[in-house]
């Protein structure tokens, strides 16, 4: 079974990536875009006995940084 987190900053933290994408999309000529928030998505090949309180586990110690990021686990049928 496939397995993506969805990793992303916290409101109110400081995002400098997405500060810098938006300046490029600006740059280019794009326009209507207000903000952009950067973030990473991990995706893990599991086996259907891994639990929803394992992944729980595994992204709130490893693969979210809990002070400044949330994280939201959505399993991907197929």
């Amino acid at each position: 079974m496939k397995v993506r987190v969805h990793v992303s900053l916290k409101n109110g933290v400081l995002d400098p990536q997405g500060r810098a994408i938006h300046h490029a999309i600006e740059g280019l000529g794009f326009a209507g875009v207000k903000d952009v928030r950067a973030g990473r998505l991990f995706e893990l090949e599991v086996d259907d006995s891994v639990t929803d309180a394992a992944l729980e586990d595994m992204a709130g110690k490893l693969l979210a940084n809990m002070v400044i990021e949330n994280y939201r686990i959505e399993r991907v049928a197929g």
